[in-house]
C-alpha cells in the first residue's frame, strides 16, 4: 500500500492511472518469488519452509536499512523546518502535504470516514466480493482434494506469469481516463460466470484421474485456460480499483489515504473467504456406509470420518458443501451487483473530486 500511495506522487498527474499498472506487475514478481518459486525449490528438497522465510527476512532487514541510512526525501527550496512539503516527481500537483504526526494522522482519518462519499464507499468496497467468495477461498482446494497434485497447481502459475505481467499493461489503457470504475462494473459478470466454470472444472476433474492417480497433460492445459480466463476478470476489476483510489484521493495526504482504502477493500475480500472456508464443511452432506451391521449414518465432521472408518464404512459425499456455497455467492453477487452495486459504482465516479478531498489546498479549493 506505500508503493500504491507513493506512485500518486511519482507519476505525473495525467498518468496516475498507471498507478496500479506498477503495483500489479509488482506483486505479480513478488508471488512468483514467495510462491511458485518456493514449491519448486521445496520439491526438490533445496529449501525448507523455516529457511526461506529466514533467507528473505534477512534480505529485507537489509533492503529497508539501506534505504533508511542513504534515501532521504527531498525538500523544495521553500520548505523550511520540515513543516510543510511539496510532492515531487509529480510537475503536474503542487499540493503541499502537512507534516503529520500519530495524533495527526487519526483524526485525519476520521475527517476522512465523515466524508459524504465513504459511507457509499466503504459499504461497496465490503460487499462488492460476495459473489467470488466460495470461488477464490475454496476451488484449489477442492481440486487438491480430488487429487491434483498442490506443486502441480503452483507450477501453472508459471505459464501464466507473462499473462499476469501483461494485462496490467492492456487494462491500464482503459482505467487511465476519468472513469475507471466502467471496467470494474463490466468484470463482475464475467468473473461471477467464470466462478460457475471454475466449479464446473471441480465437478469433472475425477473423470481426469488416471488408475496411476495421476492427471494428463490435457487436463493441466485445460486448467490453464480456465484460470487464465479467470485471471482476466479479476485482474480488470484490481486495475480498475486500483486506478480509481489513485483518482480520488486526496494527493495532499495520499500515503493515509490509499492506506484507508486499500485496508477496507483487503477486509472486503477476507470476511467472505473466511465464511466460505468456514460453512463448506457444515453444508457437506455425507454419509457412511459399508458398516458391519448395515446401518447408515452421517459423517459430516472428522471425528465422524474417523468413527466411520474405525468400524469397517467408509464416508460418501452425497452433497458437496463447495457446489452450494458457489451457487449461493454467485446469486448474491449478481442480485448485489443489479440491485445495489451497480448504481452505486457509479454515483461514486460520478461524484465531484471535491467531494474526497479533506486537505483545503489551493488546488482542491478550485
Amino acid at each position: 500500500m506505500l508503493f500504491r500511495s507513493w506512485a500518486l506522487t511519482m507519476l505525473q498527474k495525467h498518468n496516475v492511472g498507471y498507478a496500479s499498472t506498477c503495483n500489479s506487475v509488482g506483486q505479480t514478481a513478488g508471488f512468483f518469488m514467495g510462491y511458485v518459486l518456493f514449491m519448486a525449490l521445496e520439491s526438490f528438497g533445496l529449501v525448507t519452509l523455516p529457511g526461506f522465510l529466514r533467507f528473505w527476512s534477512v534480505v529485507f532487514v537489509i533492503a529497508t536499512t539501506l534505504v533508511a541510512a542513504f534515501k532521504a526525501e527531498k525538500d523544495d527550496a521553500g520548505a523550511e523546518n520540515g513543516e510543510t512539503k511539496k510532492k515531487e516527481g509529480n510537475g503536474d500537483q503542487a499540493d503541499e502535504e502537512p507534516d503529520l504526526g500519530v495524533v495527526e494522522t487519526y483524526k485525519l482519518l476520521w475527517s476522512i470516514l465523515k466524508l459524504s462519499v465513504m459511507p457509499a464507499c466503504i459499504a461497496m468496497l465490503l460487499t462488492s466480493k460476495v459473489g467470488f467468495a466460495a470461488t477464490d477461498a475454496v476451488t484449489s482446494l477442492k481440486l487438491i482434494e480430488s487429487g491434483v497434485p498442490k506443486e502441480k497447481l503452483a507450477m501453472l502459475a508459471i505459464p501464466m506469469m507473462p499473462l499476469q505481467i501483461v494485462l496490467p499493461w492492456i487494462i491500464s489503457k482503459y482505467t487511465s481516463g476519468p472513469r475507471p470504475m466502467d471496467v470494474f462494473m463490466k468484470a463482475i459478470p464475467g468473473r461471477l460466470f467464470m466462478g460457475l466454470v471454475m466449479a464446473g472444472l471441480v465437478w469433472i476433474t475425477p473423470s481426469f484421474k488416471t488408475e496411476a492417480g495421476e492427471f494428463p497433460l490435457s487436463y493441466y492445459c485445460l486448467v490453464i485456460c480456465l484460470y487464465s480466463l479467470h485471471q482476466v476478470a479479476l485482474y480488470s476489476m484490481f486495475v480498475s480499483i486500483m486506478a480509481f483510489f489513485a483518482q480520488v484521493s486526496d494527493p495532499a495526504v495520499g500515503g493515509t489515504y490509499m492506506t484507508l482504502l486499500n485496508t477496507v477493500t483487503n477486509l472486503g475480500g477476507n470476511w467472505p473467504s473466511t465464511l466460505a472456508l468456514w460453512f463448506v464443511e457444515g453444508l457437506t452432506i455425507s454419509e457412511c456406509v459399508g458398516l458391519k451391521d448395515g446401518e447408515l449414518g452421517s459423517c459430516g465432521g472428522a471425528e465422524e470420518k474417523e468413527l466411520c472408518a474405525a468400524q469397517g464404512g467408509a464416508c460418501n459425499t452425497i452433497l458437496d458443501g463447495y457446489y452450494v456455497e458457489t451457487i449461493v455467492c454467485v446469486v448474491l453477487g449478481l442480485s448485489w451487483y443489479l440491485l445495489w452495486g451497480r448504481k452505486t459504482i457509479t454515483w461514486l465516479q460520478d461524484a465531484p473530486s471535491s467531494s474526497w478531498r479533506v486537505v483545503k489546498t489551493k488546488e482542491n479549493k478550485e
